[in-house]
């Protein structure tokens, strides 16, 4: 049985690629174009998006770093707070791909909040 840690870890690299996946598929659908187009992005903008993507990718990392106690709750926290941000941002895309891959993206979260709950 894979550490704890390891698992959680691979869980959130899972969901820095579905995310990944998804920003290729828009690029190349065109979707990304249209969307921009309806939508100015400010510095602060892009900053935020930045920030916010960040974290999946800092969570691959701590969940290999932190201790036991905070890292469960690091994991826990980020994992809901995604995918809370991933159900309210569902409606906003338009593509049925899109709507799947947020959809996979949060069992994924979900995966991970089990997985910290259940660490001993």
């Amino acid at each position: 049985m894979l550490d704890t840690r390891i698992t959680l870890s691979g869980v959130w690299i899972t969901v820095m690629l579905i995310y990944l996946l998804g920003d290729v598929l828009r690029i190349y659908s065109g979707d990304f174009a249209r969307m921009a187009e309806t939508q100015e992005f400010s510095s602060s903008m892009w900053l935020g998006a930045a920030i916010l993507m960040l974290i999946p990718i800092l969570m691959v990392f701590l969940s290999l770093v932190l201790p036991q106690p905070i890292n469960r709750w690091a994991n826990i926290i980020a994992a809901v707070g995604f995918c809370l941000f991933n159900l309210v941002a569902l409606p906003s895309y338009p593509s049925a791909y899109d709507k799947f891959l947020l959809i996979v993206s949060m069992v994924f979260n979900a995966v991970t909040v089990w997985y910290a709950w259940n660490w001993s």
